[in-house]
């Protein structure tokens, strides 16, 4: 394996989803690892660990490129969305505002926090396949386009909305006959989803939408995977949707948004090979516009939703090694101080990672070990088999390209408080989220009166 990749000269300072770990990774003096000119080794003596740890300045890059991308391969109007889920904060949410980036959510807690971290209404776009009346009359009363999934919503927006006050913005989401999984691309007339609109009930749907009182469909919306690593399926996402497009128009409705949804994917090991987001952005762009004037359309507004290849290169979590196990002529297990409550996607998706000793980030790989975290399961395994210098306990291990579904996934299993989150940039480092303290977790127990007299 290439240590090096994550943080020497292989750094593509164009595309940040191609790079393993943060844009501003380096070596000091000493030759340990720095980020945000942090060395991460002081910030895990700072702040404890496990920590996540984002790079200010490859979350911006990310935005920019998006951003600057469709300004350049576009040619009608258009916005990037932050797709809020990969990981939501305050802090987040203000920094992608500041990038003129809009963002997308998907419950009442993820919109609260868009709307408190300054992101304006008008770019917010509220998702969900079981939206409940609340969160419905939340974004309604705050101007926020609301996606209809399914007829649960159509149904609940028409008791909540007050047509003499302000109509809703709505957008469609349908099922495009698309799906894709990073190197698996199926084209089928009908996707087995929880998300969406059958593709043949659009135009029942279109028709029960047009001259409502209500509501007024502004756009549609379709995804069709995440991690991806192909352009292709995009090419054929935004034929469909521009069919759907004029469809739509033809029936009465205006349809200025065209919403491709994102999931395109980063880097997360050496093997890994997704494309740049410019080169993203500009098959999608030029898709919609050959597919627009194919059709003497009017270009749309487009609007896509990256989560992931805007904030996953960006961040990396902190660890400190703690026990050993080896077990002769089969496997060493070395533990760390986290595990699947601060990353599940390993034991989730059978997910892939590169890490390195903070302080010895070029050491001699001069063994393989299994990196287990601490929680009660035997499943509990954040690297297999991998190659690492020795390492004594103590030793702080950086696992890169964890700024996303790392925290907004995380849990208190076992009774495991939830790690802090630091930003970095230009040597300073600044918490954005605090460390939960064991105490913390008993903040919504109740013990009844009767089990008192056991308490000690």
């Amino acid at each position: 394996m290439d240590i090096s990749t994550p943080f020497e000269e292989n750094q593509d300072q164009l595309s940040p989803n191609r790079n393993i770990a943060p844009l501003t990774a380096a070596l000091d003096k000493e030759k340990r690892l720095v980020v945000g000119g942090c060395r991460l080794s002081k910030l895990a003596e700072d702040y404890g660990t496990p920590l996540y740890v984002i790079d200010e300045l490859t979350v911006r890059a990310s935005c920019r490129e998006y951003r600057d991308s469709l300004i350049k391969y576009y040619p009608g109007d258009s916005l990037p969305l932050y797709a809020s889920k990969a990981n939501s904060s305050l802090l987040l949410s203000s920094l992608v505002a500041s990038e003129g980036m809009g963002i997308d959510v998907v419950s009442e807690g993820e919109l609260i926090t868009a709307l408190k971290g300054g992101i304006p209404n008008h770019k917010i776009v509220f998702h969900g396949n079981n939206k409940s009346k609340d969160e419905l009359l939340l974004a309604y009363k705050n101007d926020v386009k609301i996606v209809l999934d399914n007829q649960f919503d159509i149904d609940q927006l028409k008791e909540i909305v007050e047509p003499d006050v302000k109509k809703a913005r709505l957008i469609l989401r349908f099922t495009p006959g698309i799906e894709c999984h990073t190197h698996e691309y199926i084209k089928t007339g009908h996707i087995d989803s929880k998300f969406g609109f059958d593709p043949d009930a659009l135009n029942d749907i279109f028709i029960q939408l047009k001259d409502i009182e209500w509501g007024e469909l502004v756009g549609l919306h379709a995804h069709i995977g995440s991690q991806i690593f192909e352009v292709e399926p995009h090419r054929d996402l935004a034929e469909v949707m521009v069919k759907a497009l004029q469809k739509g128009r033809e029936l009465g409705h205006s349809l200025e948004i065209l919403n491709v949804g994102g999931g395109l994917g980063i880097r997360y090991t050496s093997s890994d090979d997704p494309p740049s987001i410019a080169h993203w952005v500009e098959v999608i762009s030029n898709a919609v516009v050959e597919a627009c004037n194919k059709r003497s359309l009017k270009l749309p507004f487009l609007m896509c939703e990256p989560g992931r290849s805007i904030v996953g290169t960006s961040g990396l979590t902190l660890y400190r090694i703690g026990s050993r196990k080896e077990i002769p002529g089969l496997k060493t297990y070395v533990a760390i101080d986290g595990g699947m409550s601060d990353n599940p996607r390993p034991i989730t998706y059978q997910s892939s990672y590169t890490a390195v000793l903070v302080d010895k980030p070029l050491a001699k790989t001069n063994e393989i070990v299994t990196i287990a975290g601490k929680h009660c399961e035997s499943g509990d395994v954040l690297l297999n088999d991998f190659p690492l210098p020795i390492c004594s306990s103590g030793d702080v291990l950086a696992v890169f390209s964890t700024g996303a579904y790392n925290s907004s996934m995380s849990s208190n299993y076992n009774r495991i408080p939830k790690p802090a989150a630091v930003i970095v940039l230009e040597k300073t480092s600044e918490v954005i989220q605090r460390r939960e303290l064991p105490e913390d977790l008993l903040r919504n127990d109740i013990l009844p009166d009767r089990f008192m007299e056991n308490v000690r």
